[in-house]
């Protein structure tokens, strides 16, 4: 019976997080511009497909296989093609089966997090090499360490439902790619002034936010992998406090900063306070939570502007919104950590430095942070690095100026406005 109602919860966990597809072709289509937004959404389901046959073939033995021996603390071994996995095991607490649908939706967002460093300028056969490269190896390597017996996890690192596997592995990809990709045509002046580039539907944008947010509770919720005592609910208020505080936080710095209350901000903040939730969500008190979500939206407006500055262009925001407050929702951990939730109800880690818990557990987070960072983006840079140096990775400037609907795919995601732009007559939609 418990595992009956164990792999139904998880399922719809995975579910909602597999959903959050959606949310991120309507939140990248929205925030690019109209002769991109074709490729956009199209690419993101071409992905997720090819992600999930990689997964399936080695990437989840590879994180979670128990044949590696003395090479366990640094990867995985066993279980390739899911040989293993199709009944349950005396102890489980869900079928494998699920646990593994449940693992493929999280690999699949991480690797959807680094298409931003991406957007606008990438070839779709660049997309396809990275995808395998990165589901086979790049993301279980880390997901191994934290979250499949690997060294991290002997020290006690605590990322409940992946601030640093997901999005900051995405995000450190997404760095590696801005950066040797270049920034798009008319992004900075030659003095180094920022254009912007605004996207061609923020409702768009505004309702891929929403759904990324109700998936949200999926991908938090559901990493309690139990129901029994319905701990579940504590990680989904935690996780609605942080995203509420960070698109309060964010629009409301915009506005200070700024003079206008920008949309895109909040929008980005509400996901800032998702992803710095994502890792403490069950080790930290209510009051907690909301603090380290506007500190997110806080963050995740500073981030913006500081990579402008920097000449790296970044359409999504991927850096700032899953890489910055990555960082910042990992090592919050480290001081909001409290002795009851990381010892004795998650079991994980100990408590951070303003429960008594010491420097310990702040160390160890930043550790996680650094090495887990660095890897991502070391092999993330070596790997495109080369796919550069074969194949190229970017588009010809002429298509980049057509859109990558027209080159990559022959067709526009919306044909009768680009045709009428293009001849430069104007239509009246009757509404």
């Amino acid at each position: 019976m418990e595992l009956g109602l164990n792999a139904v919860w998880v399922m719809l966990g995975a579910i909602l997080v597999i959903f959050m597809q959606g949310g991120f072709i309507m939140l990248e289509s929205g925030s690019t511009r109209m002769k991109n937004a074709g490729h956009v959404a199209g690419k993101t389901i071409f992905t997720f497909g090819l992600c999930s046959l990689v997964f399936w073939a080695v990437g989840y033995a590879l994180i979670f296989g128990s044949q590696a021996g003395g090479l366990q603390p640094l990867i995985g071994w066993g279980d390739y093609f899911a040989f293993d996995l199709m009944n349950a095991a005396e102890g489980d607490d869900v079928p494998p089966t699920v646990f593994f649908i449940f693992q493929l939706a999280f690999a699949a967002v991480s690797l959807t997090i680094a298409w931003g460093g991406f957007a606008e300028r990438a070839k779709l056969s660049a997309y396809l090499i990275f995808s395998i490269v990165f589901t086979a190896i790049i993301y279980p390597v880390i997901a191994h360490w934290i979250w499949g017996s690997g060294w991290l996890a002997d020290e006690g690192k605590q990322d409940f439902a992946g601030s640093t596997v997901v999005h900051l592995t995405g995000a450190m990809a997404a760095l590696a790619a801005t950066i040797l990709l270049k920034p798009r045509l008319g992004k900075f002046n030659k003095d180094g002034t920022v254009n912007d580039i605004p996207g061609h539907n923020q409702v768009f944008t505004t309702l891929g936010v929403l759904i990324l947010w109700v998936g949200w509770f999926g991908f938090n919720g559901a990493s309690t992998i139990t129901v029994g005592d319905g701990f579940f609910g504590f990680v989904a208020m935690n996780t609605q406090l942080a995203a509420a505080a960070g698109a309060v936080a964010a629009l409301l710095v915009a506005w200070m900063f700024s003079g206008k209350p920008d949309i895109p901000t909040m929008l980005n903040g509400a996901l800032a306070g998702l992803v710095a939730i994502t890792a403490s969500c069950a080790f930290v008190e209510p009051w907690a939570a909301v603090v380290i979500g506007l500190l997110g939206g806080v963050l995740v407006y500073a981030s913006m502007k500081f990579f402008d500055k920097m000449g790296i262009d970044d359409p999504i925001y991927a850096l700032s919104v899953h890489g910055t407050v990555g960082v910042w929702g990992t090592i919050s951990n480290g001081f909001f950590a409290t002795p009851e939730l990381a010892e004795e109800i998650v079991g994980v880690g100990r408590a951070g430095l303003f429960y008594g818990g010491g420097w310990h557990q702040l160390g160890v987070q930043v550790l996680g942070v650094v090495v887990s960072g660095a890897f991502a983006f070391i092999a993330s840079y070596i790997v495109l690095a080369i796919i550069k140096a074969v194949i190229g990775l970017r588009v010809t400037e002429e298509q980049e100026i057509v859109g990558l609907d027209l080159s990559e795919h022959g067709v526009y995601g919306y044909p009768e406005q680009m045709k009428n732009a293009a001849s430069g007559t104007e239509t009246t939609v009757a509404g």
